[in-house]
């Protein structure tokens, strides 16, 4: 069993990342939400329905299990809970989740298009497009089976919801959030680049090519073993 001071640290990690998610422009009010999944098959913690991002509390993270059922005594959940214990159940490298209705990514979701790839910066991050999934209704586990089904070995954390909205995933809730970031800053620029003209998509090649450098060589990475840095 996780000992109980790594699910308060886990809950004030949840409260920090939500505050960045109106401080991004990615919500209004109360909209938007971040899971993240407990270890040891415990379940996940997630925003309480309703509450506004400055009115959360570590202690106001629900608990509920991975079919989204609340632990007692706790705040009612959000409303998109069955959608991200759906995802955990089936996506087991999944460690957080985030939904938001970030204008421009969902003005893409809006048209049913998904957001081509026209930038070096998105085949960095999401491998190519990001996908546009059918329309699901809110509530049950229907969003959650289409995010499965569309994101299960596609190499983008996200997926844009038709006439909903943006679902990104990543191994832990801070990674989550930055795909969300990210999707809806290309979005924007996508969306602009497209009221110019006729933007040119990237040739499939040289995606894979900035993928592969982007996951493989960008940032810090540990010296091999035996090796001294200086």
């Amino acid at each position: 069993m996780t000992p109980p001071d790594a699910h308060q640290a886990l809950r004030e990690t949840l409260t920090r990342l939500h505050l960045e998610l109106p401080r991004n422009g990615l919500v209004t009010w109360t909209s938007g939400n971040i899971s993240a999944r407990l270890p040891g098959g415990e379940g996940l913690l997630i925003k309480p329905s309703g509450v506004t991002f400055e009115d959360l509390t570590p202690q106001g993270m629900v608990h509920t299990d991975l079919h989204g059922q609340p632990a007692p005594g706790t705040l009612s959940p959000s409303s998109d809970t069955a959608t991200h214990a759906y995802i955990y159940r089936h996506l087991p490298h999944v460690g957080g989740i985030v939904h938001t209705h970030s204008p421009y990514a969902t003005a893409w979701a809006a048209n049913a298009r998904e957001i081509p790839c026209f930038l070096t910066a998105m085949a960095d991050e999401f491998g190519g497009p990001i996908p546009c999934g059918g329309f699901a209704p809110i509530g049950g586990e229907e969003i959650g089976a289409e995010v499965v089904r569309v994101l299960r070995g596609h190499r983008s954390p996200a997926i844009i919801l038709q006439n909903h909205g943006v679902f990104t995933i990543g191994p832990t809730p801070r990674a989550a959030l930055k795909a969300a970031v990210m999707a809806e800053d290309v979005a924007r620029t996508a969306f602009l680049a497209t009221q110019l003209g006729a933007p040119a998509p990237l040739a499939p090649d040289d995606i894979d090519r900035l993928y592969d450098r982007y996951t493989n060589v960008y940032g810090q990475r540990p010296a091999p073993q035996g090796e001294v840095t200086r």
